[in-house]
């Protein structure tokens, strides 16, 4: 009971040992964080379309919640861009824009997204996000930063721009727009942006959006900006979030389900990528699933507390971890300084202006244009560029949504690609020894006249089959002397599906109706127990051998080994032990 409850519920691992030398660097990161958490959270809010105190509210009971289902020590949970703008462009098309309906339907959604995140989690279906491959991560995270970017152009030139459902529209609407731009407001959002960037090149440590919090809502009231045309986010609710199950519109239902799969699918491959970085930089396990299960109830208590999805996030994650978060202790005592910012400050923020958190917006999501990782992808797989170049193009043509369903068939597609013409070698010996390796890598193996041996490294299916076939067809036709011998060495065939059985067994027949004979080798457990619920096994008996050296000695000699058992081909084989006696 107790072991279950560790499991389900990690703050009782760590908070009874909680060593009081990791007080003070927790305090620290909580509050570091918390400072940098409300005006982003306002500003992320603004960007899903949602009054600024709902970002506050998803920054309070969801970061708790997280404290204790989550595994993650320096994970910082909350609002994130990518998330917003999925949520604004699941909402926008089904509720007007800062309606109630719109309001309830995005707490409904958190709850759809925790209800998704828990299957998972407790489904132990982790690996379902995989589908998501990270090359196909990175160019949407890419095409989704510049879709954020410029939705928030807007608030820096201080125009009015109607939400569009794609990136180009919203260009074009910009476009039409530019000449009302207000110059007050260009120039205080273009200070704020430059205010932003100095501190986060030479003043790391400074909570920078604070700052900038501060210092634009003095502007504001000191030089009279509202009067210029300045807009603010105006009064914010001093109430604390209430308790309480959204109003479900069935009508809609079906479209926040798919919405909120896809959200999962986003938000957990950025938070269990970052989550993963800072686990092994501090030498400690990371479980995925249970990852799954705190940010689902982390969502729920989202949906519950009038809020709206949230995830972990890159920046605020690698500030708490730079800050010295050692526990998630740092994430509770950042939440309580949203509470308290909740109860006794929003009327501070009443002069905050749009722009400044447009600004704080633009700056946070350029990071998440990684041109670093985009020429590492390019460097190590180029094919793996297919999947990013899809998915960067999709997201901007198509749209968050659409974009991504093409960029993961895309990436599926790729990966048939690669599988439906799998690699293979021709292997020769490596001399004074009996080791076989590609004969194109080592040209100084030797081979043997009359019998070719060739690996192929692939699961033998339906995707493959007719690849494998012809290519063994197309190696037997090559031999031209005795003793007409083609040997596969099976080391990298782990499975074999009915379609690849189909296929050896066509192999087998074509080649026995000619001089040349099949051979394998090293053929693995899985596809032994296969082979043997076929007639493929008898039909090869005398032609399975345990490895390539051990095939061109049978083949050259013309013998075959005494027991298929000892060779370790075969544990089907009846275990004889008096033969082996008579043998040792």
């Amino acid at each position: 009971m107790t072991a279950l409850l560790h499991r389900i519920a990690p703050i009782t691992t760590w908070a009874p040992r909680y060593e009081r030398r990791d007080l003070r660097s927790d305090l620290a990161a909580g509050l570091t964080i918390g400072a940098m958490l409300v005006p982003q959270a306002m500003a992320y809010a603004l960007l899903a379309g949602l009054p600024p105190e709902i970002g506050l509210y998803a920054s309070i009971v969801p970061v708790l919640v997280y404290a204790v289902f989550g595994t993650s020590r320096q994970l910082a949970v909350g609002p994130v861009a990518i998330v917003s703008l999925m949520t604004a462009s699941t909402l926008a098309p089904l509720y007007e824009q800062g309606s109630t309906g719109y309001v309830t339907a995005a707490a409904l959604l958190a709850l759809a997204v925790g209800a998704v995140h828990l299957v998972l989690g407790f489904g132990r279906l982790g690996f379902v996000v995989n589908f998501l491959s990270h090359s196909v991560l990175v160019g949407f995270t890419a095409a989704a930063a510049i879709i954020i970017g410029f939705s928030q152009v807007k608030h820096v030139l201080g125009i009015s721009v109607p939400r569009q459902d794609h990136f180009y529209e919203t260009v074009r609407e910009v476009v039409s727009a530019i000449d009302g731009t207000n110059g007050t407001t260009l120039a205080l959002g273009l200070a704020s942006i430059a205010l932003l960037l100095g501190m986060k090149r030479w003043a790391r440590r400074v909570p920078s959006a604070l700052v900038l919090v501060v210092v634009s809502i003095l502007a504001v009231q000191l030089f009279d900006l509202e009067d210029r045309g300045v807009k603010t986010v105006g009064e914010i609710p001093s109430s604390l979030p209430a308790f309480g199950l959204p109003d479900i519109d069935g009508g809609n239902l079906g479209s926040l389900m798919s919405a909120a799969l896809v959200i999962t699918l986003v938000g957990f491959m950025e938070s269990i990528a970052v989550a993963k970085v800072y686990a092994r930089r501090h030498r400690y396990e990371l479980d995925a699933n249970q990852e799954l299960v705190g940010l689902g109830m982390a969502n729920v208590a989202s949906g519950l507390f009038g809020g709206y999805p949230v995830t972990g996030g890159f920046s605020r994650t690698a500030v708490n971890d730079t800050a010295g978060a050692r526990t998630p202790l740092a994430s509770i005592v950042t939440a309580l300084l949203v509470l308290a910012t909740v109860v006794f400050f929003t009327p501070l923020f009443t002069a905050l202006p749009q722009a400044a958190l447009g600004a704080i917006i633009i700056v946070a999501v350029i990071n998440l244009i990684d041109v670093r990782e985009m020429r590492h992808i390019a460097h190590v797989k180029r094919s793996d560029l297919i999947g990013l170049s899809v998915a960067f193009a999709a997201t901007l043509v198509l749209g968050i949504e659409l974009g991504i369903l093409v960029a993961v068939v895309a990436s599926m597609l790729v990966v048939f690609a690669r599988m439906s013409k799998p690699h293979s070698a021709e292997l020769g010996r490596i001399p004074n020894s009996t080791s076989f390796r590609n004969v194109d890598r080592f040209p100084e193996v030797e081979t043997t006249d009359g019998i070719r041996v060739i690996r192929i490294d692939a699961a033998l299916s339906f995707v493959n089959a007719n690849h494998v076939k012809r290519l063994c067809i197309d190696e037997a036709a090559r031999i031209e002397t005795a003793p007409h011998a083609l040997v596969v060495d099976c080391s990298g065939i782990n499975d074999i599906d009915a379609t690849g059985v189909e296929a050896l067994d066509e192999i087998v027949t074509e080649l026995d109706e000619g001089p040349v004979t099949l051979h394998l080798c090293d053929v693995k457990g899985p596809v032994r127990d296969v082979l043997h619920r076929t007639d493929l096994w008898d039909r090869l008996g005398g032609r399975i051998h345990a490895t390539a050296h051990e095939a061109v000695a049978a083949i050259d000699a013309c013998v075959s080994p005494r027991s298929l058992r000892t060779a370790g081909i075969d544990e089907h084989e009846a275990h004889d032990t008096s033969t082996e006696l008579s043998h040792a």
